[in-house]
């Protein structure tokens, strides 16, 4: 009988939990133990934050390897391939690598059920204790506290900003997001902030870990060439490498910058003359910056194509772009559970004053049809989930390709 293939391994992982997700430490530090993969021999960087992880990663991973260190990057969601969460020295892990890591952790688990997200985080971190690394950059995937990456203690840690998301997890305050974040603190280790006006909570809670805290500095941060990657984010990442002892002189960032391709986060293409922009804006924060980047950066008449997730605040996010579309073509994802109905979203739409162009069976037909109602050079911004901009993104392939 043949072994199956990574699609079968990842349909499989999808099923070996009763929910989808379950936070806690315990089920996944057993079989970390076993696999010895719970205290690794480099240094570990841990990220969280509401939004912004990303790219904090990506800043990371390309000075260390500027520096010529050997890094490893564990990040989630994917965008098109699975294989994307797991970097190493910059490329992805190819699927005979997974395939490996998911056999050991499944001989290791023995009667432990473990999420999608723990089983994965496992491999990633069994993978890396083989790769011989000089730097271990893992983001959170849900929180900070009880995640699965939190097993690690990390070297020094990144909050990113923190606002409101996955509210039914967290808590539905900034200051209850905040201590989750803060689960990742350690005592005394360094702690950097890239919130400019984090909850005062989390001020208590770096005091009482007697963190060494390096808080977002607007003159540092300024310092930074203008990219699509936030200024204080990119900030962080170069306060880490400092701390690390591998930093680049700030001189250094364009050419640096110019080479980091981060899929889905403000992410500018082309399609058939018009300018596409993709972002995985899912929350009221991340909307309000990509509505800002595009009135500052995409003058005339601007579309949208947009789902989100059922368990997601569309109200909040509608309001904060409210103005910045002509109009907007909402679309289903089919396939995935957590999605919430268009028409659903089409009526917060109407009754936030919005105009509702189409409402579209998947994401494909959606962008199709937007940008037959764009004129060359004028803008569509695809956004909501990951889901819908991965499929976006899929389709602009295949138009390229077929170009």
């Amino acid at each position: 009988m043949s072994k199956p293939d990574l699609a079968a391994w990842l349909r499989r992982l999808e099923l070996l939990h009763p929910v989808e997700i379950e936070l806690g430490l315990e089920r996944v530090s057993t079989v970390a133990r076993r696999l010895r993969c719970n205290k690794p021999d480099c240094a570990v960087v841990t990220v969280a934050g509401t939004n912004g992880k990303g790219s904090t990663v990506a800043v990371l991973e390309a000075l260390a390897q500027a520096a010529g260190r050997r890094v490893g990057c564990y990040t989630s969601p994917h965008m098109l391939s699975f294989n994307e969460r797991i970097r190493i020295d910059g490329q992805c892990v190819v699927d005979d690598e997974l395939l490996t890591a998911f056999e050991a952790v499944e001989v290791a688990r023995e009667e432990v059920s473990l999420t999608y997200f723990e089983f994965t985080t496992l491999a990633a971190l069994w993978l890396f204790g083989r790769a011989n690394l000089d730097l271990m950059v893992l983001e959170v995937g849900l929180g900070g506290r009880l995640d699965a990456v939190n097993i690690v203690d990390p070297a020094v840690a990144v909050i990113t900003s923190i606002s409101l998301d996955h509210q039914h997890w967290l808590g539905t305050t900034k200051e209850a997001i905040a201590r989750e974040k803060a689960g990742i603190l350690r005592p005394g280790i360094p702690v950097v902030i890239a919130d400019a006006d984090p909850p005062a909570v989390l001020h208590q809670l770096l005091a009482e870990n007697d963190c060494q805290v390096y808080l977002h500095d607007e003159v540092y941060a300024r310092a930074f060439p203008q990219t699509p990657l936030r200024s204080e984010n990119v900030a962080a990442a170069w306060r880490v490498a400092e701390l690390l002892e591998f930093g680049s002189p700030v001189e250094c960032a364009p050419a640096l910058l110019e080479k980091i391709q981060l899929p889905g986060r403000l992410q500018c293409l082309s399609a058939r003359g018009r300018r596409v922009v993709l972002d995985v804006a899912h929350n009221e924060a991340a909307v309000l910056n990509l509505a800002d980047f595009l009135k500052k950066s995409s003058p005339g008449r601007r579309l949208a194509v947009f789902a989100a997730l059922s368990d997601k605040d569309i109200h909040a996010m509608i309001r904060s772009c409210r103005g910045c579309f002509d109009g907007w073509y909402i679309c289903e994802l089919p396939g995935v559970s957590r999605a919430g109905p268009a028409q659903d979203t089409a009526t917060v739409l109407r009754d936030e004053g919005e105009p509702v162009n189409g409402v579209c069976d998947n994401p494909r037909e959606a962008v199709n049809l937007a940008l037959n109602d764009l004129e060359p050079g004028q803008t569509l911004a695809v956004f909501g989930s990951f889901y819908t901009v991965a499929e976006v993104l899929s389709e602009l392939e295949q138009m390229r390709s077929k170009a």
